[in-house]
């Protein structure tokens, strides 16, 4: 079948009205709704984001699985992607779609995929669907009803639940939510009114906007101008949560203007729910921190790492509700994606900015001093940047991950372990690491460094850089 449909991870993302069009939403949602009729599912959850259109898609999607024989409840208005995500397990479903792109920029929609168990769908889930649109069924059987639902309160309610709202409705902080004209848009407002939290809770970008304000809806510094100048003059405990275009993913700024990293974040809530009594293992891709493997041993919790992908931190957690002693107590993955126990198998930006706020409340330091405090711990201190080099179609990313797999030194700093789960990671002297790793769907190679200072960041970074842009000249 000769179609632009191409299935990563998550779904399908493209262009808007190149090739994610009515028509293509069509074709994806008639092979989805075959797949989950053929697994026997008789109910599918389907919400959207800010994005343009997309309602309008979302509509069309309900049509095509009604027309199918399936029943559909539709979100009457944006939503985030945790909230369509638990209304699918709240309401017993088959699977969800979103309409999203999440971070990536508002020129694209997308067609992410859900499973019954609230997270993104698995590898043979999508390969069903992938089989379906090659091989469209036609089905004569009666339709399904589309109706509407808000699924708002009872989210709500499993954010209780995950919460300490004692100690979060004593806090007397200052928070500002940039919800980047995403689908948080009065998600974390309408949470504290919800809860009855009294911080100093404001909304930055906090009305929904197709363009997103002029950025990408991602949480990485170059998108968060606004917020940093906002918060340049706080001190003490004054944070900035920021949710991505859909609201999986956390970002966070602190007290002068900083921006504090997922691995960062990671750390700190792994260690505040482990205080907390949570318990479990703790699952990290390769791309996460070194500081995630030395707090884990400190904190005698079996660690697992799994290659980069939230998907494969989902099957860790579900493999966890199968069986009680492989519980994961959290997982995270570098791009901001955390879920923690208790929760869906899903990122939750909402619920992980009020996990950072219950960290703060419940110790009375800001993120900075409690991450300072572990790397005093674990004895490792974290500077972290990367590289997203755009290369030319010709460049040989095999030969690349050759190569690199036989270097004995980067930047002046001899190799002392390599990695091959995903990509080449190098683990250098004094615990620094850097890691190369292609892109599966475009001539994009990522490189990934961490060590103890800036300055050797940014040493190995140039380093690393400059040799594969070299590799794209030969």
């Amino acid at each position: 079948m000769d179609m632009p449909i191409k299935f990563g991870t998550d779904g399908w993302r493209d262009t808007i009205a190149e090739d994610f069009t009515y028509e293509n939403i069509r074709t994806v949602a008639q092979a989805h709704a075959q797949a989950l009729r053929q697994g026997g599912g008789k109910l599918v959850i389907v919400g959207y984001d800010t994005r343009f259109q997309g309602k309008g898609f979302a509509e069309v999607v309900a049509q095509v699985m009604a027309e199918q024989g399936l029943d559909v409840r539709l979100a009457q208005d944006y939503l985030p992607t945790p909230a369509l995500s638990f209304a699918v397990v709240h309401h017993h479903a088959a699977g969800g779609v979103m309409i999203t792109a999440s971070h990536n920029p508002p020129q694209y929609s997308g067609y992410k995929i859900k499973g019954s168990y609230g997270g993104s769908a698995t590898p043979a889930t999508v390969k069903l669907i992938e089989q379906a649109l090659g091989t469209p069924e036609r089905y004569t059987g009666p339709r399904g009803e589309v109706k509407p639902f808000d699924i708002r309160e009872a989210y709500y309610a499993q954010l209780d639940a995950q919460l300490d709202l004692n100690t979060m409705r004593a806090y007397q902080g200052k928070v500002i939510h940039d919800a980047m004209g995403g689908a948080a848009c009065g998600w974390l407002t309408g949470y504290a009114r919800h809860a009855g939290l009294k911080f100093d809770l404001s909304e930055l970008h906090g009305k929904p906007d197709p363009m997103f304000y002029g950025v990408n809806p991602e949480p990485i510094p170059q998108n968060l101008g606004e917020l940093m100048s906002r918060l340049a003059t706080e001190t003490g405990t004054a944070l900035g949560v920021i949710t991505d275009g859909d609201a999986d993913r956390v970002g966070a700024v602190t007290a002068g203007g900083n921006f504090f990293n997922s691995h960062q974040i990671f750390a700190v809530l792994l260690k505040h729910l482990h205080g907390r009594g949570v318990r479990g293992r703790v699952v990290k891709t390769v791309s996460g921190s070194r500081v995630i493997e030395l707090l884990s041993q400190k904190l005698g919790l079996e660690l697992l790492e799994t290659p980069v992908g939230f998907k494969y931190i989902t099957d860790a957690f579900l493999e966890g509700q199968q069986d009680e002693s492989k519980a994961v107590l959290m997982g995270g993955e570098e791009s901001g994606g955390l879920s923690s126990r208790g929760h869906i198998p899903e990122r939750d930006g909402l619920l992980n900015s009020l996990l950072m706020i219950e960290a703060i409340a419940a110790s009375g330091k800001s993120l900075d001093e409690l991450f300072a405090d572990i790397e005093a711990e674990v004895g490792f201190k974290h500077h972290y940047d990367r590289n997203d080099l755009h290369l030319s179609d010709r460049f040989d990313k095999d030969r690349l991950l050759s190569e690199a797999a036989q270097y004995t030194e980067v930047a002046g700093q001899p190799v002392e372990g390599i990695n091959k789960r995903d990509g080449v990671k190098l683990t250098l002297s004094g615990g620094s690491s850097v890691m190369f790793r292609a892109s599966g769907t475009e001539p994009v190679v990522r490189v990934y460094v961490e060590a103890q200072t800036p300055q050797e960041v940014k040493a190995v970074l140039d380093e690393a850089t400059s040799r594969v842009k070299a590799l794209d000249q030969h």
